[in-house]
């Protein structure tokens, strides 16, 4: 896989105003105030990231399509399966969760599935055309037992199905994530879900500094790095793009990053909140995709409010990756999700083809580039 660490820029013709640009005619940018460079940087400051998500959205989502398809296959799109493999009683209190044993969600606890009845929903998600599978455990942290075992030893049996495998656990020590690298792991989902600040107002049983711990635990091996956020917590649109900071500081990038729109569930905190408009989740999108230029950029949890026109627009704004189920929900009934028939007939009308999987190969060289995750 191609290390995507600190990199010569890319110029993709956005420029600053004032500075000489050789393609903004040909691109039809014209004398734009903020032309923006896409090159893969670190350091982007919330003014300019904020000017570029103002941008008039229908330019916004023109320049996040070069930027896409400068980087990624337009054609291709990456379809992942969640397959719940221990639901329910976890002793967090994150506002949003339908598993948290604070709330009355009616999400029943479950022990952990057998290593068995995960790989066959896993081979049948691959007969639908799915690349990646994520095995979620509604855990706080990763604990070096026999369940730890079972979930190493569930990697290996849908790795050799020749699928990624993607975990969220929960946070883990350095020592796990190379247990989990050693199993075949392709991918670990630690989301860091808002801004440090707004954070705190929506999880106390976790500090945010410990989600960046355990990016870090992860950014130690050869595993790729899953990492984004939630829209519609009560957050700004400055903590949506402090959010956005923050993976920026890793290097290299994360190399997927989810864009989830709050599913409401009944008796969480968050069960009233308003909806997310549309035109909110097509600008992250949009901005995600432009600064995060090599990422795939996940249009995941509450993709099913969107109409087929509204997700196309995603897809055009730089959105290559979702998740599928055959059962119409992501990790639990709380939180609904189109189905393999319904994802299929979208991609065949939009004229897309689902990703197959190792494109990239299996591992990356992160460790060749000095990676880090700053605090």
């Amino acid at each position: 896989m191609t290390g995507i660490g600190r990199q010569s820029p890319v110029n993709l013709g956005f420029t600053r105003l004032g500075r000489t640009d050789h393609n903004a005619a040909t691109v039809g940018l014209g004398a734009d105030p903020i032309f923006m460079t896409a090159d893969i940087r670190h350091d982007w400051s919330l003014e300019t990231l904020r000017e570029l998500h103002d941008t008039p959205l229908l330019e916004l989502v023109f320049r996040a399509a070069g930027v896409h398809r400068k980087f990624h296959d337009p054609a291709e799109m990456q379809v992942s399966k969640l397959i719940s493999i221990k639901t329910g009683a976890c002793p967090e209190d994150c506002s949003y969760c339908a598993q948290s044993s604070r709330y009355s969600t009616g999400v029943s606890p479950e022990r952990l599935m057998e290593k068995e009845k995960v790989v066959e929903i896993a081979n049948r998600a691959k007969q639908a055309g799915v690349s990646r599978v994520c095995l979620g455990a509604a855990w706080r942290e990763v604990k070096d037992n026999a369940q730890f075992d079972r979930v190493l030893d569930m990697v290996r049996g849908v790795t050799d199905l020749g699928m990624e495998v993607c975990c969220t656990l929960g946070m883990l020590s350095e020592h796990q994530a190379k247990r989990l690298e050693e199993a075949g792991l392709y991918a670990y989902n630690h989301n860091v879900d808002s801004s440090a600040e707004f954070y705190e107002t929506i999880i106390t049983t976790r500090t945010y500094a410990d989600r960046l711990k355990t990016l870090e635990e992860v950014r130690k091996t050869n595993v790729t790095l899953c990492s984004g956020g939630i829209i519609g917590l009560g957050e700004t649109v400055d903590d949506r793009l402090k959010m956005l900071q923050t993976l920026l500081q890793i290097e290299p990038h994360p190399e997927s990053v989810p864009i989830n729109i709050l599913s409401k569930v009944a008796g969480t905190p968050m069960a009233e909140n308003p909806d997310v408009p549309v035109w909110d989740v097509i600008r992250m999108i949009a901005t995600a995709r432009i600064v995060l230029p090599r990422s795939d950029v996940r249009l995941t949890a509450g993709r099913v409010k969107l109409d087929d026109t509204a997700q196309a627009l995603c897809f055009m704004a730089g959105a290559n990756s979702i998740f599928s189920s055959e059962t119409e929900f992501m990790l639990t009934k709380a939180v609904p999700s189109p189905s393999y028939d319904r994802d299929a007939e979208l991609l065949k009308a939009l004229g897309l083809r689902m990703r197959e999987p190792f494109k990239h190969g299996r591992t990356h060289p992160a460790q060749e580039t000095g990676c880090s995750v700053a605090g």
